[in-house]
């Protein structure tokens, strides 16, 4: 039986670097039992918000630790986030231990990122 909990992060700033903006954690520890061996996350939905009166690009990628490489990447590439607004994904996205959502924006600390969705544990 599964039994996710409702999950929530951000709002976190994005920089210039590709850096690391969400992976699941691990499961460690625990005597005489038979523990999940890790988590998942299911993201339903991100927004990105600009915060300045200039707009600036986004780009994320799904893949290794702070890299962006070609082939791996997700929903938005030098997407403009217009002045004062934000941008939109929804859907159903699973992300394992190994997954790294990895961003970058054009201009340092100009726009936000906010996650939605829920957790849960593999057996």
């Amino acid at each position: 039986m599964s039994s996710n909990a409702p999950f929530r992060s951000g709002p976190t700033a994005i920089t210039t670097s590709i850096a690391n903006m969400l992976n699941p954690p691990t499961l460690t520890g625990g005597v005489n039992a038979s523990p999940p061996t890790n988590t998942f996350i299911r993201l339903t939905h991100i927004r990105v918000t600009n915060k300045t009166a200039a707009s600036v690009a986004v780009s994320a990628w799904i893949g290794a630790t702070g890299v962006g490489a070609a082939g791996t990447e997700f929903a938005w590439q030098s997407t403009p986030v217009g002045a004062n607004s934000y941008l939109d994904w929804n859907g159903s996205l699973v992300l394992n231990v190994a997954d790294f959502l990895t961003m970058s924006a054009g201009s340092n600390s100009a726009l936000t990122v906010d996650f939605e969705g829920e957790i849960g544990c593999v057996a």
